[in-house]
């Protein structure tokens, strides 16, 4: 243990009497539903559990072989014990009190920001805002002027600027192909845009070690899609587990879910016409401007862009078109091909076991309205969503002390993706 986080312990033992004494998760429950369990009718019983929201939230069923994660409100977790007693699923409690947590780590984070302040650049120490996040990267190409270039693309609901940074190898060649990555779509999901920032350090400040990644290729990169709910879950416990944007969706309801808000296939199958669900697709598609952003990208690349990666959590998962149906596209084995690379180097670095295979068939859910598969339809060869590996005690909130461990191993595989791509496609 370093220094520092022998510190942030101490710190932590002496500000726990301080914390909030309550949240609206105060007693919640995170359960894990074995998948030595799995049956077709215990997974229809977890599959109905997503419809009652005020309840319950499915974090992740049997995806990829993985098991079930489940929050239980206080009230429905003697009935939920019962449930999992009816279909002989073994189960652990993962979580006694989610309110606790998300206590702690609001604390922690609060510390974290204070002893590392933003200096010029984004280390692994902490999560970092998005205003920091725009910071850096407008950094970054102030003291690159020929190799990194921000362009502001659009603004959030709340009016925060989404900026996207190209990476080049400052040859200053022109027409170059494309690998287009994004971050942050789901706001909870936060070791997305550490992922991303890592990704655009290595290219940046380990150029001469990723040469090959940047001769006939440029990076653009969107870090934060999903700004105003990214923000939102940085301000109080309560908010942490917030998925959706900040629109307003109904007089009652805020946000949509800006995953299931693309324009094809949209709200066909795994996405919800209620505006208070996690899946809310939205009134129409592209409702949000966040995904408008994201597809106006999509086509501006579209002729030259040979991968489109978005990073999300979790599950270790590389999954690819489609998410609408169990079909799979014509190409399956060069999508296969790539997503192998990114499995095995991954396997070799840390011994993390990825799943890859296509979205549907391989997370045994639709989920129509993605951006992977509209980019995909619009002409990217090789369209990836990376569910980057569980962390902390809910999944989605990896512990700080982590996030140098996951970045790091999420690059190992992007990287060997990205190297497969360029041999695949190579510049015309």
């Amino acid at each position: 243990m370093t220094v520092w986080w022998l510190l942030l312990a101490l710190s932590y033992l002496s500000l726990s009497a301080g914390l909030q004494k309550s949240n609206k998760y105060d007693g919640y429950k995170v359960y894990e539903v074995s998948s030595k369990a799995r049956s077709a009718a215990l997974e229809l019983t977890i599959s109905e559990l997503v419809k009652n929201e005020s309840y319950y939230e499915v974090f992740s069923g049997f995806k990829g072989g993985n098991s079930a994660k489940v929050m239980v409100h206080p009230d429905e977790q003697v009935n939920f014990v019962k449930l999992m007693a009816e279909n002989n699923a073994a189960y652990d409690v993962l979580n006694r009190n989610v309110g606790l947590t998300l206590s702690r780590q609001f604390e922690t984070n609060r510390m974290l920001r204070q002893w590392f302040p933003y200096n010029g650049r984004l280390g692994t120490e902490r999560y970092y805002t998005h205003d920091e996040i725009n910071q850096y990267i407008e950094d970054l190409a102030r003291d690159n002027p020929r190799r990194v270039f921000v362009k502001p693309v659009g603004k959030s609901y709340e009016g925060r600027w989404l900026k996207t940074v190209t990476i080049t190898n400052g040859d200053a060649r022109r027409n170059k192909n494309v690998i287009l990555v994004d971050g942050g779509f789901h706001a909870r999901e936060w070791i997305s845009p550490a992922a991303a920032v890592h990704l655009i350090n290595e290219l940046v400040e380990n150029f001469e070690s990723n040469a090959d990644l940047l001769l006939d290729f440029d990076w653009v990169i969107l870090p934060v899609v999903n700004a105003d709910g990214y923000e939102f879950t940085q301000t109080l416990p309560d908010n942490r587990l917030w998925r959706k944007t900040r629109k307003p969706s109904s007089s009652d309801c805020i946000g949509t879910d800006p995953n299931r808000n693309f324009g094809f296939h949209w709200n066909e199958a795994g996405a919800s016409e209620d505006p208070c669900d996690n899946t809310y697709a939205g009134p129409k598609p592209f409702s949000e401007p966040e995904a408008l952003v994201v597809r106006d990208l999509i086509h501006s690349y579209a002729d030259r862009g040979q991968m489109y990666l978005t990073l999300h959590s979790y599950g270790s998962l590389i999954l690819y078109p489609w998410g609408w149906t169990d079909a799979v596209p014509d190409t399956v084995d060069d999508l296969d091909e790539v997503a192998a690379e990114g499995k095995k180097a991954i396997l070799e670095a840390t011994g993390t076991i990825y799943t890859f295979g296509p979205s549907t068939t391989t997370i045994n859910y639709a989920a129509a309205g993605a951006s992977d598969d509209y980019a995909f339809n619009a002409g990217f060869p090789i369209s990836f969503t990376m569910e980057l590996p569980f962390g902390g005690k809910d999944g989605f909130d990896p512990p700080a002390s982590d996030i140098d461990r996951l970045v790091k191993e999420t690059w190992v595989g992007i990287a060997a993706m990205a190297r497969r791509v360029i041999q695949k496609y190579p510049l015309a």
